[in-house]
C-alpha cells in the first residue's frame, strides 16, 4: 500500500458522536444554570428597560498629573457605587469604561434628579471628633408615669440613652470645668451637644455661686438647634437605607452633624453625635494598608500634609485627654462614618488605625482615606434618558429585525442547499440557545446588560454563522464536482474549510475587540455581543455542524445525491467518478505508420 504524499495530512472522520453529546450536555448545564439561578431572561439595559445612563469623564486638578489610573478610577467607582445605593437605588449600576470614563445607568424609577446631582459631585472626606455614639436603632420613646414632681428630672432624662448620657455628661463637663470657658475646641463643642441631650440639665458650680442671695436658680434653656439635632439623633434609624443617606445631608463641616457606620463588627450600625470638622480630605497626603510587624494584624497608615499634620496634632492633643466616646475622631465620607479610631496619644505627620481588620476591610479604609485627597474631579460627557415606553418599543422593532434578517437567511439557504439547509438551521438553533443561555447568565454574574447595539450585534452574527455554513458546503460540493462521493468529500473539503472559518472568525473576533477597547458607552454592547457570538460560531462549526455532517453523509438520501439533498451530481456538474485504469501493451507485429 502507498504511502501518503508528504505534506498531505489525511483527515479521519473521527467520533462525530462524542462531539454531539458534547454540545448537548453543555446545552443542558447551562439551561439549568439558568433557572437555578433564577434568571430565565437576559438583563436588560437602560436604553430597553427604561432609566437613566450617565457618563463621566476623569479631570485631572490642576498641578497633578498622572492621577488618572486604574487604582484611582476603582476607588471612584465604589464611592459613587456607595452613592447611588444609599438613595435606595436597585440594580444601578457603576462600571468604569475606558481609561478616563465612568457610566451610572440608573432604572426608571429611582429619583434620577437626586441621583444625578450625588454622582457628579466630588467626594466629602472630614475628620469630626465623636460626641456621642449609640446603637443604631431609634431610641424608644418614654413611658408616661405619675411621679412627685422632684422626679421630672428623672422623666425627661428618660428620653435619652441612659449610658450615653451619662459618659457624656461626665466627659463633657469635666473638660469644661478645665478649660474655664467655651471655646472652638472639640470639647467645648462637645459639651454644647450633649447639653441638647438633657431635657433639664443640672445647674453647674458657677450657677449656684450666682443664684446666693435669694435669687431663684433658673436652668439655662438649651440652644435650639442643638435640640433638633438631639431630636434627630433620638429618632435615626441607621439601619434603613434611606435614613443613613439623608442623615446629616446639607450639614456645613464647620456645624455638628448626626451619622451613621457600621459597628466594628461590621455586621450592626451606630449611630452617632459629630462636632464639627477639624481636618478635611485634602490634608491627607497618603494612607496605605500593612501588616503590623509586632501584632501581625492588618492596620491603615496614614500620613498627612505639612498643614493637615499640623491641625492633626492638636485635635489628637486635645481627644487623647477624654474619656470614651469623646477621645474618637470619626472618619466620614459623603455623610457616613467609616471608621471612628480612639485616640490613646498625640499624634502629629503619621498616624496607625489598628482593630479588627482584615486585607479586604483595611485596603477599603485606605481607599476610602486616600479618595479625600484624590487629584480628580468628574464632569458629565451625557446624560440618557430613555421612558420604558420608547425602550419597549426599540426592543420589539429590534426583534423584529432580527426575525425578518434570520427568516430571509433560512430562506436562501432552503432556495440553494435544499437537504443541507437542515443542517444549517440546527446549526443556527443551538447557536441561537447557546447565546441566549450565557447572556442570560452573565447578567448577574458580570452585570452584563443587553441593550439595543448590543441586539443590533446579534443580529450582525446570523450573518456570521451562515457564511461559517456556507464556506464549509462548498468545499464540500467542490470536492463532488471533483468526481468524488460524500464521505471523502467531507472529509477532505472540512481542512480546507477549516482554515477559512477560522481566518475569518479570528478577523470578525479582533474587529470586535479593538471597537471594545477604544469605545465607551454602548457601542462597547455591540463589541462584546459581536465577540461572544464570533467564539460561539466557532464552537458550533467544530463541535455541531462538521459532526452532523458526518453522521448526515452516512446516510443514503445524502449519499446517493438525492435531487433533494443539495448534493446531486448532476445538478452540481460532477466530473465522472475518479477511476484508475492499467497500460495495455502495443500489438505485436508491424505497425501501420498511418495509425501510428
Amino acid at each position: 500500500m502507498a504511502a501518503p504524499k508528504k505534506g498531505r495530512r489525511q483527515s479521519a472522520p473521527g467520533k462525530p458522536g462524542r462531539s454531539l453529546v458534547f454540545i448537548l450536555i453543555a446545552l443542558v448545564a447551562l439551561t439549568g444554570g439558568m433557572f437555578l439561578s433564577g434568571h430565565t431572561t437576559p438583563r436588560l439595559g437602560i436604553d430597553l428597560a427604561g432609566g437613566t445612563s450617565i457618563t463621566l469623564e476623569a479631570k485631572n486638578e490642576p498641578g497633578q498629573k498622572n492621577a488618572i489610573n486604574p487604582a484611582n478610577m476603582n476607588t471612584a467607582v465604589d464611592i459613587i457605587n456607595n452613592r447611588v445605593n444609599g438613595l435606595g437605588v436597585s440594580e444601578a449600576e457603576v462600571q468604569t469604561q475606558g481609561d478616563k470614563n465612568i457610566i451610572v445607568n440608573i432604572p426608571k424609577g429611582s429619583n434620577e434628579k437626586q441621583a444625578r446631582e450625588q454622582v457628579g459631585t466630588t467626594a466629602q472626606l472630614y475628620f469630626r471628633p465623636v460626641i456621642t455614639q449609640a446603637p443604631g436603632q431609634p431610641t424608644p420613646e418614654p413611658s408616661t408615669s405619675p411621679s412627685s414632681g422632684t422626679d421630672k428630672e428623672k422623666d425627661k432624662d428618660k428620653a435619652t440613652d441612659k449610658a450615653t448620657d451619662k459618659a457624656t455628661d461626665k466627659a463633657t463637663d469635666k473638660a469644661t470645668d478645665k478649660a474655664g470657658s467655651p471655646s472652638s475646641t472639640p470639647t467645648s463643642q462637645g459639651r454644647a451637644v450633649s447639653e441638647a441631650l438633657k431635657a433639664d440639665p443640672t445647674p453647674s458650680a458657677s450657677d449656684k455661686a450666682k443664684d446666693k442671695g435669694g435669687k431663684k436658680d433658673e436652668t439655662p434653656k438649651p440652644d435650639p438647634a442643638t435640640a433638633k439635632l438631639q431630636e434627630q439623633f433620638t429618632k435615626l434609624d441607621c439601619t434603613d437605607k434611606k435614613a443613613r443617606a439623608e442623615a446629616g445631608r446639607g450639614i456645613k463641616p464647620s456645624d455638628p452633624t448626626i451619622a451613621c457606620g457600621k459597628s466594628p463588627d461590621g455586621k450592626t450600625w451606630d449611630k452617632f453625635i459629630l462636632a464639627p470638622a477639624e481636618l478635611n480630605g485634602k490634608d491627607v497626603d497618603d494612607a496605605k494598608a500593612a501588616i503590623n510587624q509586632q501584632s501581625g494584624g492588618w492596620v491603615v497608615n496614614m500620613e498627612f500634609t505639612k498643614g493637615g499634620s499640623k491641625k492633626f496634632s492638636q485635635t489628637t492633643t486635645k481627644l487623647s485627654q477624654q474619656q470614651p466616646p469623646q477621645n474618637q475622631f470619626a472618619i466620614v465620607l459623603d455623610g457616613e462614618v467609616a471608621s471612628a479610631p480612639s485616640v490613646r496619644t498625640t499624634l502629629s505627620s503619621n498616624a496607625e488605625i489598628s482593630g479588627s481588620f482584615n486585607q479586604e476591610s483595611a485596603k477599603d479604609l485606605a481607599n476610602i482615606l486616600s479618595y479625600g485627597a484624590l487629584p480628580l474631579t468628574f464632569h458629565e460627557q451625557s446624560v440618557t434618558t430613555v421612558s420604558p415606553a420608547l425602550g419597549g418599543e426599540q426592543l420589539k422593532a429590534g426583534l423584529i429585525a432580527g426575525a425578518i434578517g434570520l427568516a430571509l437567511v433560512i430562506i436562501y439557504l432552503v432556495a440553494y442547499y435544499r437537504g443541507l439547509s437542515l443542517i444549517a438551521i440546527a446549526s443556527l438553533l443551538v447557536s441561537a440557545a447557546l447565546t441566549y443561555t450565557i447572556m442570560t447568565l452573565l447578567g448577574p454574574t458580570i452585570k452584563f446588560a443587553l441593550n439595543l447595539p448590543a441586539v443590533c450585534g446579534a443580529i450582525v452574527a446570523i450573518g456570521i454563522t451562515a457564511d461559517s455554513f456556507i464556506v464549509f458546503f462548498e468545499r464540500v460540493r467542490d470536492e463532488i464536482r471533483e468526481g468524488r462521493t460524500l464521505r471523502p468529500a467531507v472529509e477532505r473539503g472540512w481542512p480546507r474549510a477549516r482554515r477559512t472559518i477560522l481566518v475569518s472568525d479570528f478577523v470578525s473576533f479582533l474587529a470586535a475587540a479593538v471597537l471594545f477597547v477604544v469605545t465607551v458607552g454602548k457601542v462597547q454592547g455591540f463589541a462584546f455581543t459581536l465577540g461572544l457570538t464570533t467564539l460561539l460560531d466557532v464552537v458550533v462549526v467544530f463541535f455541531f455542524t462538521k459532526p452532523l455532517m458526518t453522521l448526515m453523509a452516512r446516510k443514503k438520501f445524502f449519499a446517493s445525491g438525492h435531487k433533494w439533498s443539495g448534493l446531486d451530481p448532476e445538478r452540481l456538474g460532477a466530473k465522472p467518478p475518479l477511476r484508475r485504469s492499467r497500460r495495455t501493451a502495443p500489438p505485436a507485429g508491424p505497425v501501420d505508420p498511418k495509425e501510428a
